[in-house]
């Protein structure tokens, strides 16, 4: 009986695992090339790791206009809050600075709606971290009827372990209890 249980629990974690890897890991639909677009927005704006490709992508000219979420969020994103600034001096796009309501991925979702609507955006890049592009594309969606492309940045494999598991619980309640926009 003990070896049935130990044998079903080595599945599941299997399962989990290449489930984890699939959706979290590789992002199958992150693109790394988007087409022009009206503006390249980035989540949870502050973190280097996710507002240095977008500065790429700007760089590239993949669109006129640069949106930071949440940049002042959090104290220590200091290139986010110099950017919403100005301190940047000229730059050849423009930079929009909102803070979702409320700080999480449905609430930029919402945010990302509100300012499409307003700018009237058919086409959007959304830049976020590979593990979390594919529950941010299903967010996206349920809020913004436009077209939208996601760039996955990097994230340390070491750190995989406990994005996966934070990822599985967060799409699983997305998918179940917060299923609207």
């Amino acid at each position: 009986m003990l070896r049935r249980l130990l044998i079903g629990l080595v599945i599941l974690v299997g399962a989990w695992v290449a489930f984890s890897a699939a959706l979290f890991g590789w992002a199958p639909s992150a693109t790394r090339n988007p087409d022009p677009a009206a503006a390249v927005i980035v989540l949870a704006g502050g973190l280097n790791s996710r507002l240095d490709p977008a500065l790429v992508l700007m760089r590239r000219r993949v669109a006129p206009v640069l949106v930071i979420s949440g940049a002042f969020h959090a104290s220590e994103w200091k290139k986010a809050r110099r950017l919403c600034r100005g301190g940047y001096g000229q730059l050849r796009f423009r930079v929009l600075c909102p803070e979702p309501h409320p700080y999480s991925t449905q609430g930029e979702s919402r945010m990302i709606a509100s300012l499409a609507r307003s700018h009237r955006w058919s086409h959007i890049v959304v830049v976020t971290s590979r593990f979390h592009v594919t529950r941010a594309r299903m967010l996206v969606s349920r809020c913004y009827d436009g077209d939208a492309e996601f760039v996955g940045t990097h994230s340390p494999w070491w750190k995989f372990p406990g994005e996966a598991v934070s990822e599985t619980g967060k799409l699983l309640v997305q998918l179940t209890v917060q299923r609207g926009c």
